[in-house]
């Protein structure tokens, strides 16, 4: 299968001439697991590990490839396995900071054109949750799109389409019920050739159902509803890169159980576009918007234009990309990874 198959285009091509070593080939990561990335290659898929001295020299885990990123690596002798010796520039990366404590980054996704944020109708249905994820779909440098799940456990479907016009009046939305195949015919807008999409969201929303659909068969393990709490069941395990028939590339990953932000300052913008205008409009600079005077933001409020919880998670994030920038202060350098180690 050709590089053009798995997204390759001029950017990347014009990023592995500059790395100028004829000793090396392009690839592309595919699946993430243990040690070893799977890459795929113009002459087909191959088993790789990172070098040493990519390791070491990365500044972060951020700098070291995920799925989606274009790598150049070189062969084992034996050609079962490969080094990888370079990562070339991204194009976009979905990223957040790292579970627990740890003050570092993760890529979720690379050089990924369309992300769709994909969120149930049933009883996780959470607007705040989805702005969180709004705004690191804007930062990442794709194109946020939400998907709307499990329609067949929504009673109040025109209500929920409401709320996430409020907060997302410019981003595509389509209402989908996977397991009936309803409205999977409208995100195959979406899929074009060499186009790379992540599936992207929480725990049990449907995203291997409609990998499923995509694909036209039973490729992703689905899980039944769990009858205590309406949530579908974990099933991906990994981060891969699916191709679909048609030539779109699909990222599968496994649900997010938590998503902390890392620099998404531009991404809080875009997602909170109508307080970012109103906020211009206060009295003061420095305006917090709880209860100063000519304050524009409660104004709004007061005037049913503006939702207080909405408001509230605006404040919320911006605290916490605070705190995050205090963290980052005071951080140590991170160690450089084992040989042989890649942590998920």
């Amino acid at each position: 299968m050709s590089l053009e198959a798995w997204g390759w285009n001029d950017h990347f091509a014009a990023g592995f001439r500059n790395l100028d070593r004829e000793d090396l080939e392009p690839g592309r990561v595919s699946l993430e697991f243990n040690q070893f990335l799977r890459v795929e290659t113009a002459s087909g898929p191959i088993l790789a590990e990172t070098s040493g001295k990519l390791r070491y020299r990365a500044a972060s885990r951020a700098a070291l490839p995920a799925v989606g990123d274009w790598v150049a690596l070189r062969r084992a002798a034996s050609e079962e396995k490969a080094t990888i010796h370079a990562l070339l520039p991204r194009r976009s990366h979905f990223t957040r900071k790292v579970k627990g404590t740890r003050t570092d980054e993760q890529v979720v996704a690379a050089n990924v054109d369309v992300v769709f944020l994909t969120t149930s109708l049933n009883q996780d249905f959470n607007p705040r949750r989805l702005e969180r994820y709004l705004a690191v779909a804007w930062e990442s440098g794709a194109r946020p799109v939400i998907l709307l799940t499990k329609t067949d456990l929504c009673d109040n479907l025109s209500a929920r389409l409401a709320e996430v016009e409020a907060i997302a009046a410019e981003v595509p939305c389509h209402p989908v019920c996977a397991l009936r195949n309803e409205g999977i015919d409208h995100l195959r807008q979406w899929l074009l050739p060499g186009s790379t999409i992540a599936l992207i969201g929480s725990s049990g929303v449907g995203k291997s159902t409609i990998l499923n659909q995509l694909l036209g068969h039973e490729r992703q393990q689905v899980r039944e509803i769990r009858e205590i709490d309406d949530r579908g069941q974990h099933t991906t395990r990994h981060r891969e890169l699916i191709r679909l028939d048609d030539g779109t590339l699909i990222v599968d990953t496994p649900g997010m159980r938590e998503i902390q932000l890392w620099d998404v300052e531009e991404g809080i913008e875009n997602t909170f576009e109508d307080i970012e205008a109103l906020s211009a409009q206060c009295r003061f600079s420095n305006c917090r918007h709880h209860r100063e005077p000519g304050c524009a933001v409660n104004a709004a409020i007061d005037a049913g234009q503006l939702l207080p919880g909405r408001v509230v998670n605006y404040r919320k994030l911006q605290l916490e990309l605070q705190e995050l920038a205090k963290r980052k202060r005071g951080a140590r350098p991170p160690r450089p990874s084992r040989p042989g180690r890649i942590n998920d």
